[in-house]
């Protein structure tokens, strides 16, 4: 490999000449910017009236009633508001305008008033008495004008009260709607909470995943957001089950878009920074009918905009419910790949995606339900990094140089029904396949303590799934309820690993034959589980504010283990594969193992409402059994565990709540962890699984603080939690120079691992703008074994942020924030520190009537305490669009990574070292692009 390793005080300049492209720093301090951008966001108009007063009935005060500000010319709407639990509205009004004001409640007759603001006009007050009325024939209507309708736990926005005109996708209507946020990663949160499931009309869109709809859905179809809190897919189970932190959103279409094709198709061509051509397709198709829909997807482009990544493809659940998530056993089956790189934030040296997917649904009669999806993507990236590690006992450095070359061809099935013959019985069936074929060539260059180490390393792997699950719900009587959930898994894994190296690590523990030269090592295994999940709950109610909940279930699981190591030997031109040890007597080198797990179980719950609380104790007999067939030999587990757990919530309004959560877990490793023979993780580390590996126990304990008030669109939301983890299963590693050996084993009581980590979001909407401010903060204290001594490992990560961001109609709009990161690392015996401070800015403005200009900024100070690692980069986007008034063509031309930013970084920490990475990342890129709606 031609590659040298770059000073160690320094990331830039890299190394290899032809990625040294020419990135001009800001020579102007960022945070002076961000400080005017903030103090900007905080201007007031001076000439604001607010208007205050009570909407009432012929009993008392009215909560979520509606009232709305419009222009009585125009009809535009001027302002909203919808009154507390008081019955207290509040709204900001212009002087000198005339307004017609209107209150409404469902059920109520509207009432309408006019009213004039004078000039230099103090504070008003103005209340509404509504009067009942026994019918409201238009009620639907009056619901559907307002901004925002609160029915129960559903919260229905009209997109186009909060929309600005320029949103492209449902992930920019989104962000404009109170409370709501879109996480980096693509995902919908709502008051803090994850959505779960995202329909369109009712009907699932990909379930599973959220990230598809915010970034596919086109803006211009969505008439309604309809945020559902508590949500529960079975009507049956909303009453006797905790579903607090279950978010799901349906889509409402506006009427042009039913019963008709709607979509678009974009394309566009252009240049990187080197003059290397770029593309861009992306046409995707969407049709609504009240019986049945299809969605079709598609996206090929090489600029960096990966739609679905082999992340998203293993963390994708395809809807699949978590299986007796309070019930105190926590068995996962781990993924047996090889450790394939991850582009950092979805950014790589080079990124191809060619993405298809199709979703579908149809209401093959009144009481069933047919839908499912397909799933298909390809993604080539070049992922090159720079990394220094920090071993801890020996305080070895060792300096890498990594060039990935990647390939994920992923694909997944999904196929599911819905049989409800009455509201006593309904049936649920779902069938997920997932397929892929990861492969992964790297090239490294290592250097430590005076060495250099010349590897080429082929990762390959081609998981296969098929998951099954059915649930079974029936009301017996109004007391009595029955459900079963039933789930079966079959997986098959089959990773190959070989490295070609100058040294060779672990010479005592490799017999191999070659002893000079560069040795060639390969690795092949093959993992096969077949897992069953079954439990009926019985749900006896007991009374109005209390019911009795009994669960009988089990789970089963089988796996298999095959493993070996063997040399390659060049003899002649042949190349011939020799087993490694080279007698084949020994097995410390091939793996043949059969794991068998069992846990069956009894739960009982019960669940009590008193007042504004509600307690819901529970405990869980287990009987586990567990065998490993391997060296001949079985070695068996039996034991009884009772473990308890505890939900108590205080509703204080209705929109307003504290939780509380305590659960103790059995934690149990899969065949992974427990097959005795050496296998390869890396090219300097082996693992060797330890057969008599028992549980650990786990103590949980999360308190969460909610608050959503409409009347001053204001959003609270916070947790606390502590984890400890008794009996943990840690690593045991032996420590050579920077070469590893790590086994698994069960730490005593007296080294816990405990986890503290606290958390608060506050967002506060002042007439257009929005501000927001999130902190996190998580402090960890882990144990592990190495070379035989005890070690204590300490991380404290801190991470701020606070923004603000505006929707305005007639103006231009902004986004301003700043992220200060702050990791510490402290293993026993080296403490390190890293900060990443970011300031970011977007702007949007319309110009000209048909033009609409887009920028944003991101802007990284990376630094370790020392500041012997520093580097300042950033991004900058723009894009400028032109469309004429109700023209379906739009023209655009997309800049990225403007400033020709070559980096990023991160920083990471592990019981055995730390390590701090540079990235490269994609040139900056210039493309045309048109876009034609359907």
């Amino acid at each position: 490999m031609n590659l040298q390793l770059w000073p160690s005080n320094l990331f830039l300049p890299l190394p290899n000449s032809e990625l040294n492209r020419s990135s001009k720093q800001f020579s102007f301090n960022p945070l002076l910017v961000l400080t005017f951008a903030l103090m900007s966001c905080f201007h007031i108009d001076a000439q604001e009236v607010q208007l205050r007063g009570a909407v009432l009935d012929s009993i008392g005060p009215l909560g979520f009633a509606n009232v709305i500000a419009t222009n009585p010319d125009s009809g535009n709407l001027a302002g909203y508001s919808i009154t507390n639990n008081e019955g207290r509205y509040a709204l900001s009004l212009n002087e000198g305008q005339t307004y017609v004001l209107r209150a409404s409640f469902l059920g109520y007759q509207t009432q309408e008033k006019e009213l004039t603001v004078g000039a230099d006009s103090a504070d008003l007050n103005l209340d509404f008495l509504l009067k009942a009325e026994a019918a409201q024939l238009d009620g639907v209507e009056i619901v559907y004008e307002m901004p925002v309708t609160v029915k129960g736990d559903t919260i229905v926005y009209n997109a186009d009260s909060f929309n600005t005109g320029n949103e492209k996708k449902l992930g920019d209507v989104l962000e404009n709607l109170p409370g709501v946020e879109i996480s980096d990663d693509g995902e919908i949160q709502v008051e803090g909470k994850t959505v779960q499931k995202v329909m369109v009309e009712g009907k699932d869109f990909f379930d599973g995943d959220s990230k598809l709809a915010t970034k596919n859905i086109p803006a211009n179809a969505i008439d309604k957001v309809e945020v559902l809190r508590n949500f529960s897919e079975v009507g049956q189970m909303r009453g006797v089950t905790n579903n607090q932190d279950n978010v799901a959103i349906n889509i409402k279409l506006k009427e042009g878009k039913k019963n008709f094709w709607f979509g678009e198709v974009t394309g566009g061509s252009g240049v990187d920074a080197d003059l290397d051509p770029r593309y861009l397709l992306h046409p995707k198709l969407f049709y609504y009918h009240p019986e049945y829909s299809l969605n079709v997807i598609t996206d090929l482009n090489d600029i960096g905009e990966v739609p679905f990544t082999w992340r998203d493809f293993f963390n994708f659940t395809g809807g699949f419910r978590n299986f007796n998530s309070s019930g105190g056993t926590r068995f996962n089956i781990q993924e047996s790949d090889l450790g394939f790189a991850v582009a950092q934030n979805n950014r790589a040296a080079a990124i191809g995606t060619k993405f298809a997917a199709a979703n579908f649904s149809y209401a093959a009669s009144q009481t069933l339900d047919l839908s499912g999806f397909g799933i298909a993507s390809e993604n080539t990236t070049s992922i090159i990094s720079n990394t220094i590690n920090q071993f801890i006992l020996s305080g070895i450095q060792e300096q890498t140089q990594v060039q990935s070359e990647q390939n994920n061809q992923l694909g997944m099935l999904k196929f599911s029904g819905i049989y409800k013959p009455d509201a006593s019985l309904q049936i649920d069936y779902d069938i997920l396949l997932k397929a892929s074929n990861q492969t992964q060539d790297d090239a490294t260059f290592s250097a430590f303590a005076d060495q250099t180490n010349d590897i080429v390393e082929r990762k390959e792997n081609r998981p296969t799934s098929i998951e099954q699950n059915i649930n079974a719900y029936y009301t017996a009587s109004e007391n009595d309820i029955f459900a079963g959930q039933f789930q079966h898994m079959l997986r098959s894994e089959d990773p190959f690993y070989n490295a070609v190296t100058d040294l060779l690590p672990f010479a005592g523990i490799l017999p191999v034959s070659q002893q000079e030269g560069r040795f060639d090592l390969s690795q092949e295994k093959e993992v096969q589980t077949n897992k069953f999940d079954g439990k009926i709950d019985y749900y006896r109610i007991l009374n109005k504010t209390s019911h009795l909940n009994i669960t009988l279930g089990t789970t089963l699981s089988a796996q298999n283990f095959d493993s070996k190591i063997f040399e390659r030997i060049n003899s002649g031109n042949n190349l011939l594969e020799q087993t490694l040890p080279i007698d084949g007597e020994s097995s410390s080198l091939i793996n043949d193992v059969n794991y068998d797990f069992m846990d069956l179980f009894l739960g009982v719950h019960y669940k009590i409402k008193r007042g504004d609380f509600t307690f819901s104790p529970g405990l869980t007999l287990h009987q586990y059994g567990l065998s490993n067939t391997q060296l001949g030999s079985t070695v068996s587990q039996n034991q009884w565990l009772l473990l308890p757990d505890f939900f108590a919530l205080w509703d204080i309004k209705s929109s307003e709540n504290l939780r509380f959560n305590y659960s103790k877990t059995a934690e149990y490793t899969d065949i992974n962890n427990l097959a005795q023979a050496y296998v390869f993780n890396n090219y300097n580390r082996l693992f060797a699984g330890n057969r008599n590996l028992g549980n650990a126990l786990s103590e949980s304990f999360r308190l969460n603080y909610f608050s959503y008030n409409l009347f001053n669109y204001t959003n609270i939301n916070g947790s606390l939690s502590y984890t400890k983890r008794t009996k943990g299963i840690k690593n045991n590693t032996t420590l050579v120079a920077i070469n590893q050996v790590t086994q698994p084993e069960n730490f005593d009581a007296d080294n816990p691992d405990q986890i503290y980590a606290a958390s608060g979001r506050f967002s506060k909407r002042i007439s257009k703008i929005e501000y927001r401010l999130n902190a996190n903060l998580s402090y960890s204290e882990l144990f592990s074994r190495v070379n035989e001594a005890i070690q204590q490992s300490e991380s404290l990560t801190q991470n701020y942020r606070v923004s603000a961001r505006s929707s305005f109609s007639d103006w231009p709009n902004f986004e301003v924030g700043y992220n200060w990161t702050r990791n510490e690392y402290n293993n026993g015996r080296v403490d390190q520190l890293f900060f990443t401070q970011r300031p970011y800015f977007s702007l949007d403005v319309n110009f000209l009537k048909s033009f609409y200009w887009t920028v944003n900024w991101d802007f990284y100070d990376y630094s370790n305490q020392e500041n012997t690692i520093r580097n300042n980069y950033n991004f900058l986007n723009s894009t400028l669009y032109y469309q004429e008034q109700d023209s379906h063509w739009e023209f655009s031309l997309q800049g990225t990574n403007l400033t020709n930013n070559q980096a990023t970084n991160t920083d990471s920490f592990t019981e055995q070292f730390n390590s701090t990475s540079q990235y490269i990342v994609l040139p900056r890129i210039i493309m045309f692009v048109v876009k034609y709606d359907l």
